[in-house]
């Protein structure tokens, strides 16, 4: 019994472990000011299949990627720790972009816009898909693929109840809350690169 709760408590801890830094690279509310400017004139029916199309979208893109990810590794020859390296230096061009530079260009209406822009690459994007490689690697993938679900779940929440969210937190709120989650993703990827060093110099330490 104690070893099966310590089990539940362990699994839990790494759903955690897991879950943060998907949220930050998700950046839902920071993406808000862009959908609610994509959406503007679309009635509520085609808004929820929107909101659906995007999700449906994400979770593909990332379960695809989850499963073959590792595999176009071995192919490539790419080691973890080379993707550690890369990955962490991409999220923090992507934090320090996000951090410096204005507002992301207005896209126009499509019928697959829940897939283009949305689902890729404003939900799912190299940032994201980094963080998932990097989450599996660490925590496994019983709690990632939760971590993504649950996400998800939430980012499906909150885009069709995104007209009183955004007028909750005001253009101002949505764009600090954008900043804040673009230095934490920094953050993360400084861990990222330094967990790649240290992942070489041990690989480099066994082989000598």
């Amino acid at each position: 019994m104690k070893e099966l709760s310590f089990l539940r408590i362990e699994h839990w801890h790494n759903f955690l472990l897991a879950f943060i830094p998907l949220f930050i690279a998700i950046d839902v509310v920071g993406i808000l000011p862009i959908f609610m400017s994509l959406i503007e004139g679309i009635d509520r029916p085609q808004k929820r299949k929107i909101v659906q199309q995007s999700v449906i979208t994400a979770l593909s893109v990332s379960i695809g990627f989850l499963v073959i990810g590792k595999f176009v590794f071995s192919v490539l020859g790419i080691e973890i720790y080379d993707f550690k390296l890369a990955g962490g230096l991409l999220l923090l061009v992507f934090a320090i972009k996000d951090l410096l530079f204005a507002e992301k260009d207005k896209r126009s209406i499509t019928a697959t816009m829940g897939v283009v822009p949305l689902g890729i690459p404003l939900l799912v994007g190299p940032a994201v898909l980094t963080t998932i490689i990097m989450t599996v690697d660490t925590y496994g993938y019983i709690p990632t693929i939760t971590a993504l679900v649950a996400n998800l779940v939430f980012v499906w929440l909150v885009l069709l109840k995104s007209d009183f969210i955004y007028r909750l937190m005001g253009e101002g709120g949505s764009k600090a809350f954008a900043k804040i989650a673009s230095l934490l993703l920094a953050a993360i990827a400084v861990m990222m690169i330094r967990r790649g060093f240290m992942d070489i110099l041990l690989y480099l330490k066994k082989t000598s």
